[in-house]
């Protein structure tokens, strides 16, 4: 599969927003999800923001493989000016952790008993950033759906008498150069199935989870075996679940979008599509 190649207009006034305003934040908090936290992860925001020190927020830890998450949050560790923390907005679960990093990355500083720690909170569409925005400040402060893109400008939103968030819109990057970072995040809803066919998407998880999560694969489709291609596991899931049309063919964007719908909404259970060692994916 060649690169994936876009970048509508809103991301490149996003990218100005961002550049705009860096003087004003004391750090960076991208909110990345903790199934896919590499491909999640924006080297154009990691570019315009360099300066800063980052919090790396590991989002819907209650989705992802904990020993796959334990090992991300070990590897940005390692990074200097980074550290990870492991949060579920959704359920809540690590939310108080954040204002606390934030202020410790922030420690030393001159300003820091005079004034609000300022963040800027950016992550690519559908990572939780709006519901993590708005369990912090325990009100409805922007829309949250799974339309990619539904933020459109920078706004400050006070968390409390010491800490402040500057919202900015999904960002994505130009292109993805890796044809699995495309895949992955169109699995996830990140960006919008025009870019890539959900046929081939759908496939390529499928055959992903036969690889690394079989039993899970098989209990949620109730197969007895696993095809071994990703065209065959399509047509084997579609069968099961009646996913049929005139003649008995089976219905692919019916079939695709219900794997797509199963994943999105975490009933495959904790899975991650990314580890650190690269397994899994053809």
């Amino acid at each position: 599969m060649a690169a994936v190649q876009w970048f509508p207009g809103h991301m490149a006034k996003t990218k100005r927003l961002i550049l705009d305003n860096l003087k004003r934040v004391d750090v960076v908090i991208e909110v990345l999800d903790a199934r896919a936290p590499l491909s999640s992860r924006n080297p154009l925001l990691r570019e315009l923001t360099a300066s800063k020190p980052r919090l790396a927020v590991l989002n819907k830890d209650d989705l992802a493989d904990p020993s796959a998450t334990a090992l991300w949050a070990k590897q940005f560790n390692k990074e200097g000016r980074t550290l990870p923390v492991r949060v579920s907005a959704s359920t809540r679960k690590g939310i108080e952790a954040i204002p606390r990093s934030c202020r410790e990355l922030c420690r030393g500083a001159k300003w820091l008993s005079r004034r609000p720690v300022r963040a800027l909170i950016a992550g690519i569409p559908n990572a939780g950033k709006s519901t993590l925005i708005n369990t912090l400040s325990g009100k409805k402060r922007t829309a949250a759906g799974a339309t990619p893109g539904l933020t459109r400008d920078l706004r400050r939103i006070p968390i409390n008498s010491s800490f402040e968030l500057f919202d900015t819109p999904g960002l994505l990057w130009h292109k993805f150069e890796d044809p699995l970072t495309g895949l992955i995040l169109a699995s996830l809803g990140a960006i919008k199935e025009t870019i890539l066919p959900d046929e081939e998407v759908t496939g390529e998880f499928l055959y992903y989870m036969s690889n690394t999560y079989p039993a899970v694969l098989q209990e949620r489709y109730k197969l007895d075996e696993l095809p071994e291609t990703p065209h065959n596991l399509v047509e084997a899931v579609g069968r099961v679940r009646g996913c049929l049309i005139a003649g008995g063919k089976v219905d692919w964007p019916r079939t695709c979008q219900m794997v797509l719908k199963d994943l999105r909404e975490g009933r495959f259970g904790q899975v991650s599509l990314e580890w650190p060692d690269g397994r899994g994916w053809s």
